[in-house]
């Protein structure tokens, strides 16, 4: 890679802004190829996905758009930002197996239970074989460092809860997509704002957002045989880049006491973390509550999450995920206003603040309802 950066720098621009620029470039053109292909393959196999119970859509679409997604990120990652590969040595391995896992559910369905066991197995990789994990809790709850196999358990389950919850917003077109553009710009910006120490962490962010970009422009698309669904694959494969991400970005805080990486400090940066992270986190929280409290398994399906809930005010898909995007925004930015106050009290007001956003498209519908039952 050495001779790599040599011919880069044969420009004479800097070699860090060259490889946002191709990582960008090349990851938005390899996912816009290659998803005709993966539309034309699925309609002449019948890869399609079926409207069902928590279907948001009436006709059959494509939903292996995530290949495409995971091509892209597979090619321009270990080029661009290859000190991330170097030094997270089960990074690679773990997609391949969410990649395995996500195209298998997409076309057979596979059981719950075995997703669970292989999302196990690519948490524990990187939590145990690549060392990232939550090491502080900066002070919430009263906790600051935490014991070693404390730290890796609990970082094995955020790893399975935001895999998972970001599947679960993937219900209408253009929010999984664009929530996963707008978390990953914040972490790239970010990241760079940090410093020269963290560039590849900017670069696997810019590559991510290009790569989603191409793959906005079908998934938002208004011709039928155009549009195509990110699907497991792509959902899980987002959800465990952006934890690997939040998770990066929380470990850049804790003074790890050695000569060559930079020192800084942010005692709300686990808070921060969560904002960006807010609507999956919400999302799934709220919907597995309302199922209990309905005496309903938290795996059943049903229409409860907030997408749904804006889809009854006969929003359209796209008007909804700008909504709810437009929403967290504000939280996320809140966040960051407030986040030199105590960190106990910033995380009890983003979270007040993301189950609100959470039940304000059900008081519109009450009052629409209202209205019209006295008309």
């Amino acid at each position: 890679m050495k001779n790599f950066e040599l011919f880069l720098a044969q420009s004479g621009l800097p070699i860090f802004y060259i490889k946002i620029g191709l990582g960008f470039l090349f990851s938005f053109l390899i996912t816009f190829f290659s998803i005709p292909t993966i539309l034309k393959i699925s309609r002449k196999k019948n890869l399609m996905d079926e409207p069902g119970i928590r279907s948001s859509h009436l006709r059959k679409v494509a939903n292996l758009g995530g290949i495409a997604i995971f091509y892209s990120i597979g090619i321009c990652a270990p080029i661009f930002a290859y000190e991330l590969f170097d030094l997270y040595k089960f990074l690679f391995a773990s997609l391949v197996i969410l990649l395995y896992i996500g195209v298998m559910d997409d076309i057979v369905v596979m059981r719950a239970y075995k997703k669970l066991v292989a999302q196990i197995v690519v948490s524990s990789l990187v939590v145990i074989g690549s060392d990232i994990r939550i090491r502080n809790l900066f002070g919430i709850f009263g906790i600051y460092e935490i014991n070693y196999f404390v730290s890796v358990i609990f970082s094995i389950i955020t790893f399975i809860i935001l895999i998972n919850a970001f599947n679960l917003i993937d219900g209408i077109d253009g929010l999984a997509g664009g929530y996963s553009l707008i978390c990953s710009g914040l972490f790239g910006i970010s990241y760079y704002r940090l410093g020269e120490y963290n560039y590849p962490l900017v670069i696997l962010s810019v590559i991510i957002i290009g790569s989603v970009l191409a793959f906005l422009y079908y998934n938002l698309s208004n011709y039928r045989t155009s549009k195509i669904f990110m699907g497991d694959t792509g959902s899980m494969l987002l959800g465990f880049l952006l934890a690997f991400t939040s998770i990066s970005f929380i470990d850049i805080f804790i003074d790890k006491k050695l000569p060559y990486v930079p020192r800084y400090h942010l005692q709300s940066a686990p808070v921060v973390a969560v904002a960006i992270l807010i609507l999956p986190i919400v999302d799934t929280l709220n919907v597995i509550i309302t199922r209990l409290l309905n005496g309903k398994s938290p795996f059943d399906a049903d229409k409860n999450h907030i997408h749904h809930k804006l889809l009854k005010l006969n929003l359209s898909h796209r008007r909804s995920a700008f909504y709810i995007i437009l929403y967290y925004l504000f939280v996320v930015s809140l966040a960051y206003y407030l986040r030199h106050i105590n960190v106990n009290l910033l995380l009890l007001i983003i979270v007040l603040l993301g189950f609100l956003g959470a039940y304000i498209p059900h008081f519109f519908y009450t009052l629409k309802h209202l209205k019209n039952t006295n008309n």
